[in-house]
């Protein structure tokens, strides 16, 4: 059986790696081992292709069985202890040659074994042997016996096919490839589950003195081989992006349930057809010049200029590294051979080059409160796109912080954060109001359009000892739009930033206004005498305009005094019915004296006083209606005047 190494491996970020073999070799069967919970995924997708004169018969692999299945049919099952006693009792029956101690040697049926008492141990157990040729059944103490020879052709296949199935192992499982006669060029690749691949980068910046701003960017690929095998110079391949893979269960045996449909006399006309589906169908200026980053503590021993140290450091790390734009992924091809033991790491360059960048000190007080974080700009004029992953920066002082990579394309620019400037402090306050922006009157409606304003004021006081130019970020607002603010510096997708320079042991003030227009509105007969003045004194109103609707407001009061006469009369008459209702009552009860007769004359003139005030009241109400539908009618053509 011929070995078929692994020649080329490319990784991806979501746990699976695309694996190669490929060997010239002869004989008619290739064996991989594989773990069993990779078996999936390689069924999934084992491709075998033969570049010689062979071919490809075709793939065998065991299936899924646990170690009680796959020795059900054998006669033998030996136990880790007493296997050689388990043995002569699994071969009761069959044919064997009993090789003594004393070199004698007997042949013939074995009758089994009897079992020794705990004292007398295990050795004291007898073996019977039915001798051929004897009707004789000799014994034989199991501690007495060298050798057994299997002469029973079966019993010797159920021990080899014991053994083979207890030699491999519960967690692998092995893939036979058959192959016709000859020499072979077998290539073979397939994708299984592998530990996603990571990258650490080293941004050397250079020093203060140095006019041009390029830093060394170094990215250093990092992979583990957990293969049950050595990998010897093979080509590598590292995949930034996120392909879609998933995990189909082909391995096991499905055995779906079946409905049971009953035989019927009749027949179709034609096949059934159905349609098959359709096919499926920069410019931003760098003009920013920012302050320095802070310098790291002191006690540190100084370097040597990191010019010096950049160019050292890149010219002694080979980076032999093509790249490949796949579209929605970007892969790194490192062309130099890898070797990685098995159960090994391994630390891959992967990016080596000089880039421009530009230093910033950048404030968030969502992601940093207080103070700004000396931050890297850098240019990817790489040529590659950029993975995620942990970055450390250096300066000519060494170590200076640390920060994330994010997922970066070819000619983007990224912001390393990597140290918080202590020496400067910001502090917040936010506040809103509502601005009057104009009224319409539209019927008995007022129509207010204000402004929503708001307002966040930045206090950044600078005791770094030297002058500092920071970067506000601050969250755009779709609804909202910048007022009264100096324009920003710089845009991107979700903030805008704001250039504030401070002088040393100084403070300076950004204000932050932003404002959206919204719309409310009242009945205009609710809006006072005051309410009128003032819009007439911030100009929303003219003079005419402004008559016209105090007209109107006193119309609404005149209507609204007559409305309450009309309530008033409407109490009265209550009033009157109470009391005629109370003088027919009282009348019931008077006797004919002389006396009586007299106190009922007075009610009836009170009475017909009564009836003739309810005739008064209902024409006075009758009047005061005709004056409030006369009042209402002046009110409409007056609003129509003002243009609702």
């Amino acid at each position: 059986m011929k070995h078929l190494p692994i020649t080329h491996m490319t990784l991806y970020k979501h746990g699976v790696g695309f694996f190669e073999r490929r060997a010239e070799l002869g004989g008619k069967l290739v064996r991989l081992t594989f773990r069993e919970a990779e078996m999936n995924d390689i069924l999934k997708s084992l491709t075998v292709i033969d570049y010689g004169q062979g071919q490809v018969l075709g793939v065998d692999y065991p299936t899924p069985q646990t170690r009680a299945e796959r020795l059900a049919g054998c006669s033998l099952d030996l136990r880790d202890q007493y296997s050689v006693r388990d043995l002569l009792i699994g071969l009761r029956g069959r044919d064997v040659s009993l090789q003594l101690a004393d070199g004698v040697e007997k042949q013939g049926k074995l009758v089994g074994l009897d079992k020794s008492s705990k004292r007398e141990g295990v050795g004291a157990s007898l073996v019977g042997l039915l001798v051929d040729g004897s009707a004789q059944v000799e014994m034989f103490r199991l501690d007495k016996i060298v050798g057994v020879v299997l002469v029973d052709t079966d019993g010797l296949d159920d021990l080899r096919f014991f053994l083979e199935t207890e030699m491999g192992q519960e967690d692998y499982r092995q893939v036979t490839i058959r192959l016709t006669e000859g020499a072979h060029d077998l290539a073979v690749s397939y994708v299984a589950p592998a530990p996603t691949w990571r990258v650490s980068y080293r941004l050397m910046l250079a020093g203060e003195d140095d006019e041009k701003k390029e830093a060394l960017l170094m990215g250093w690929g990092i992979f583990d081989n957990q293969l049950e095998e050595d990998l010897e110079n093979i080509s590598l391949s590292l995949v930034a992006g996120m392909p879609i893979s998933f995990v189909y269960k082909l391995y096991e045996p499905f055995m779906p349930e079946r409905p049971v449909v009953e035989e019927e006399g009749r027949t179709a006309a034609a096949p059934v057809m159905f349609e098959a589906p359709q096919a499926p169908m920069s410019e931003r200026a760098r003009g920013i010049t920012m302050a320095s980053a802070p310098a790291p503590a002191g006690g540190m021993t100084p370097a040597p200029k990191m010019r010096a140290s950049r160019e050292a450091v890149a010219q002694s790390t080979v980076v032999n590294t093509s790249s490949n734009d796949l579209g929605e992924l970007f892969q790194y091809n490192i062309s130099t051979p890898v070797s990685v033991g098995r159960g090994q790491s391994a630390m891959v360059p992967i990016v080596s080059a000089m880039i421009p960048y530009r230093k910033a000190l950048l404030y968030n007080g969502s992601k940093m409160p207080k103070h700004p974080v000396a931050t890297v700009w850098v240019q990817n004029e790489t040529g590659l796109t950029l993975e995620r992953g942990p970055v450390t920066v250096l300066g000519t002082e060494g170590y200076m912080g640390e920060a994330m990579v994010p997922f970066t394309g070819a000619d983007n620019e990224m912001a390393v954060p990597y140290a918080v400037e202590l020496g400067v402090t910001v502090s917040e306050r936010s506040s809103s109001w509502h601005e009057m922006h104009r009224l319409q009157i539209k019927g008995v409606y007022v129509h207010f359009e204000e402004w929503h304003v708001r307002e966040h004021k930045y206090q950044i006081n600078n005791r770094s000892g030297r002058e500092q130019k920071v970067l506000v970020e601050y969250p755009r607002h779709n609804a909202y739009q910048l007022v009264d603010t100096v324009a920003p510096a710089e845009k991107t997708d979700e903030h805008v930033r704001f250039a504030v320079t401070v002088g040393s042991d100084g403070e300076e003030t950004l204000t932050v206004r932003e404002r959206r227009l919204t719309h409310r509105r009242e009945d205009l007969a609710k809006q006072s005498y005051q309410q009128l003045q003032s819009f007439l004194e911030r100009g929303l109103i003219n003079a005419e305009v402004y008559n016209q609707i105090r007209n109107v407001l006193a119309l609404w009061e005149l209507i609204s005094d007559k409305e309450k006469e009309l309530i008033g009369l409407d109490e009265e008459r209550k009033q009157i019915y109470e009391r005629q209702h109370q003088i027919h009552a009282n009348m019931k009860a008077l006797n004919n004296t002389t006396r009586e007769r007299a106190m009922r004359d007075n009610y009836v003139g009170e009475l017909e006083d009564t009836e003739e005030r309810v005739h008064d009241i209902q024409e006075e109400e009758e009047e005061v209606k005709r004056e409030i539908a006369r009042l209402k009618k002046e009110v409409v053509d007056k609003i129509k005047a003002l243009g609702g």
